[in-house]
């Protein structure tokens, strides 16, 4: 049994923008990306994604290219950043980055979710998924993939790099 954690593909958003559980679209290259994309990815015996639409078209396009079908979850949906949704980084209050800088894990200074709470819902259902016997293609966020691989819960463990359209599998 593996879980493989892919994250969706570009966005058509500009650069800096904060965003989470915004709805937003994908880049006018969505079909060249997931194409580029689809021989790479190791085996899966099903499809689970993220209710997010950036999410279920890649899950979409994979599933129609391999014949899977495909299962929504919300618990996989990208952390909610509150009021700071669809606001250039750059535009956020500097006290309230300070405020997430300096309790990582459990400050709110957006209104949203916290990191801690991402990661126990992220650890919750990734630890459902690996109970099913099936190689398991997971159609996912940057959020969700940091906090599967994140090896403890400061701010350092989370910075890992995730690439748009990038993998990584998780076996037992």
């Amino acid at each position: 049994m593996a879980l493989t954690l892919l994250r969706h593909t570009r966005l058509d958003v500009p650069a800096g923008t904060c965003y989470g559980i915004s709805d937003l679209a994908l880049a006018p290259s969505f079909d060249e990306e997931a194409s580029a994309l689809l021989p790479t990815l190791p085996p899966f015996d099903r499809i689970v994604t993220s209710p997010l639409s950036r999410c279920r078209r890649l899950a979409k396009f994979i599933a129609e290219h391999t014949s899977c079908g495909v299962t929504q979850d919300a618990r996989l949906t990208e952390m909610d950043f509150g009021r700071w949704e669809g606001r250039p980084w750059s535009g956020i209050p500097r006290p309230e980055i300070d405020a997430w800088a300096a309790d990582f894990l459990h400050a709110r200074p957006h209104g949203g979710e916290s990191v801690a709470m991402l990661r126990a819902r992220a650890l919750q259902v990734l630890s459902d998924y690996r109970r099913h016997p099936d190689d398991i293609l997971i159609v996912t966020h940057a959020g969700v993939i940091k906090a599967a691989l994140a090896a403890d819960e400061t701010a350092e463990s989370h910075a890992i790099q995730i690439d748009f359209g990038g993998f990584v599998t998780l076996t037992d």
